[in-house]
């Protein structure tokens, strides 16, 4: 190489450099630490509820991550991760997912999908938080202080319609999904593994037909899709662990941990609705 092109060249490349490494610097995702200390421990437990240990706690990955950004915006964030959850749920519990039942539900899911993307703009989140977490706590008192018998008939279908109709709704808004089908899901008594798996496959079209009013909404934006791929290596631990523990539980400690996670989840949502 001649000597006189020699100082170009070292020029150019680290001109190159700079351009990289400004580039990366100012890679447009959330930077606030605060909404990493809220997000890890939510995107946890949102995989870990996607195995379906612990249901009730992934309906609160959206209210612990808007203490740092807005609703809409952690929704937004979410979809990628949630997609890769849905994906792994399923092929965890491939084999095991209730067929007639998840014929039921899916129609009347898709159909409160297209009610969310409608009314998204005119219904205020906060409102639709304190619905769905009073809502849940109703059911909880109700299972507590009136529990099913053995031989008690399972709910009837028209019940289950509207519910799992308003969980397609609440999944839309705010990825609240979980506790309103699991009250109708919960008196069916399937057993842990039986009703994880019809769950994860139910919420992955459910969450699949979100994308495309998502998008038309603008909230699939280049910051919300950057700061999701960072979350998205914790996706498969979530999953991991809850899978690990939703087969090895028994049916009596798995419920408990439902209604906790139910407990807490309608606490929250209620909160954020009426403060």
């Amino acid at each position: 190489m001649p000597l006189r092109w020699r100082p170009v060249l070292v020029k150019s490349t680290v001109m190159m450099r700079t351009h990289l490494v400004g580039a990366f610097v100012s890679f447009p995702i959330v930077t606030d630490p605060f909404f990493y200390v809220v997000s890890v421990p939510a995107v946890l437990l949102l995989g870990m509820s996607k195995s379906g240990f612990g249901a009730g706690f992934g309906s609160l990955a959206v209210p612990m991550m808007a203490l740092a950004i807005s609703v809409p915006e952690a929704a937004a964030i979410l979809m990628p991760v949630l997609l890769v959850m849905d994906l792994l749920g399923m092929a965890a519990f491939r084999k095991d997912f209730d067929k007639k039942l998840l014929k039921f539900l899916l129609p009347f899911g898709v159909l409160g999908i297209v009610i969310g993307a409608l009314l998204f703009k005119v219904l205020n989140a906060q409102t639709v938080a304190a619905i769905v977490g009073g809502f849940t706590l109703l059911f909880l008192a109700q299972r507590l202080l009136f529990p099913p018998r053995a031989d008690s008939a399972p709910p009837p279908r028209w019940l289950g319609a509207l519910l799992t109709t308003t969980s397609g709704f609440t999944s839309f808004v705010a990825h609240a999904g979980g506790p309103p089908i699991t009250a109708y899901v919960i008196p069916l008594r399937l057993s842990p593994v039986k009703f994880t798996a019809t769950m994860a496959f139910f919420f992955f079209v459910v969450n699949l037909s979100k994308w495309i009013p998502y998008g038309l909404l603008g909230l699939l934006d280049l910051r919300n899709m950057a700061t999701s791929l960072v979350l998205l290596p914790l996706a498969p631990v979530g999953v991991w662990a809850g899978v690990r523990m939703a087969r090895r539980i028994s049916p009596a400690l798995f419920y408990r941990f439902l209604y906790a996670g139910m407990f807490l989840t309608g606490v929250k949502l209620l909160w954020d609705g009426l403060s």
